[in-house]
């Protein structure tokens, strides 16, 4: 056994098939359970989401995609976020948790900086849209047959909520759309291989 499949022995790939699913259906259900206790709570937990231009507001950039404000706005998230991640982590683990990490803080810091000042933003939505840029904009990036082809499937399936990305629906954060999809152009522009 080599140096390399020593230090590598018993470590799952998360970029295979079914750990990527049994990872992203994970995150889905911690998200679950955080509405739950949520929920349980009254939404007290929603302190922990964005707060926009608020110090303390900027410890919701990673809390705030497991807080929802009701159960439909959990279920809403929760299919695109479990294909869409499933989809990036297919791309390889570094590379999804690094995009991720893209994703959140694009995401995070555009709904903290340009929404009304101490307005709440929650939700995986940023995420969503991030991801969906992310792998729209592989395709480009890559010139990958096999990434154009998703980016064209993905874009048949979602593209239409990038109408998201604007302004104009009460009770929405299109800036923590926008600043997620900036974030997966972002990722995949500065990330490929």
């Amino acid at each position: 056994m080599s140096e390399l499949d020593r230090r590598y022995a018993g470590r799952v790939e998360l970029s295979r098939p079914g750990p990527a699913a049994v990872t992203m259906i994970s995150i889905t259900a911690v998200m679950w359970v955080v509405q739950f206790f949520n929920a349980a709570m009254g939404g007290a937990l929603d302190f922990y989401g964005i707060h926009a231009l608020w110090p303390s507001g900027l410890l919701g950039i990673v809390t705030a995609p497991f807080l929802h404000g009701s159960w439909e706005h959990l279920m809403s998230n929760s299919l695109p976020l479990l294909v869409l991640g499933w989809l990036t982590l297919l791309g390889g683990t570094r590379q999804w948790i690094r995009a991720s990490l893209v994703i959140m803080v694009c995401s995070g810091l555009f709904a903290w900086t340009f929404s009304p000042p101490g307005s709440l933003t929650i939700g995986a939505s940023g995420i969503v849209f991030g991801y969906l840029s992310y792998l729209l904009s592989r395709g480009l990036v890559t010139r990958r047959i096999r990434d154009i082809l998703l980016a064209v499937i993905v874009f048949a399936v979602y593209g239409s909520v990038l109408w998201g990305v604007l302004p104009g629906q009460y009770g929405v954060s299109w800036q923590a759309h926008l600043g997620g999809a900036l974030g997966g152009v972002l990722a995949a522009t500065r990330l490929r291989r």
